[in-house]
């Protein structure tokens, strides 16, 4: 790999369908892999970017179309994620790898369908991810609820299911995304909790360290899909953000949208809060892409700059 540049990203230019593989040095440092620009204008190409090739991870794929291209998608990680126009020959969606993927090397397809039948490929060498476990002590009700509670956690798993199936064509993320609050971000996403001594799922998001009562903003425009209160999340706003992605920010002390609502990005949605299994006041900030789990500090770095 070629030696860093000033530059925040890296680049190394291939042919479209080459093969790149991301050594352990680059896991500490923004990437950019890059396809060659020099296929055929009737060819595919493609590049993404990274701040890293691991678990958890978003990436920004771009692919390079003859202008009469009307569609793109992209197929890795068993998933399907459509891409939204850029320009007249390019095309962007924000995939990501889920924090339980199992590492190792996957082929991201890159095809066309109208009015030609076209196909790049690439591959991604998914590199494991240590994740550090923490012990939290909280009420007993949240680690084992009550038998009269369980059919109302149910029924919240299956809306919050049937809220991911669904997603806009009209993506409001692609200027980028921002911080919910200002305070920092604590190393939390994909920590392995154990809950008054017992395991339980990885931690799917990252924790703010804002006090109760700070603003919460939205990350990027789109509509809200969920404004309610979660047993497990307490107060909770989950956003759709187009083309798969969605925000959820939990435990809020107080909800300031409606479920349909659509926002700006920067809107007011709440206020931190200490609601739901927590151990205090803080903003729980969780972002999905299809039906991936990434860290919402690896989508922020993608757009530094470009907000």
């Amino acid at each position: 790999m070629a030696a860093p540049s000033t530059s925040k990203f890296r680049s190394s230019p291939i042919r479209a369908g080459a093969v790149s593989r991301t050594g352990r040095g680059v896991l500490l440092a923004l990437v950019a892999l890059g396809a060659a620009g020099n296929a055929s204008a009737d060819d595919l190409s493609i590049s993404i970017q990274s701040r890293s090739l691991r678990q958890g991870e978003a990436i920004l794929v771009s692919v390079t179309a003859p202008a009469q291209i009307t569609g793109i998608t992209i197929n890795v990680f068993g998933s399907v994620w459509a891409a939204l126009r850029a320009n007249d020959t390019t095309w962007r969606a924000l995939i990501g790898i889920d924090l339980d993927q199992k590492p190792g090397a996957y082929t991201l397809v890159a095809a066309s369908a109208a009015p030609h039948a076209l196909q790049a490929t690439r591959e991604i060498v998914v590199a494991a991810r240590q994740f550090r476990q923490r012990v939290l002590k909280v009420a007993p009700g949240y680690v084992n609820p009550p038998p009269d509670l369980l059919a109302r956690i149910r029924s919240e798993a299956e809306f919050m299911s049937e809220v991911y199936k669904h997603s806009s064509l009209e993506p409001q993320w692609q200027q980028g995304l921002i911080r919910p609050v200002n305070e920092p971000a604590n190393s939390s996403f994909g920590t392995r909790s154990v809950f008054n001594g017992e395991p339980r799922s990885p931690h799917a998001g990252t924790d703010f360290l804002s006090g109760a009562g700070t603003p919460i903003r939205a990350p990027a425009g789109g509509q809200v899909v969920a404004a309610r209160e979660l047993y497990f999340t307490g107060n909770t706003v989950i956003i759709d953000h187009g083309l798969g992605v969605f925000s959820m920010l939990a435990h809020l002390s107080r909800i300031d949208v409606q479920e349909g609502q659509t926002i700006d990005s920067g809107a007011l949605v709440g206020l931190v809060g200490a609601t739901g299994r927590v151990t205090g006041p803080h903003l729980h900030w969780a972002l999905r892409t299809g039906p991936a789990r990434v860290d919402p500090l690896s989508a922020l770095a993608l757009f530094q700059g470009k907000r």
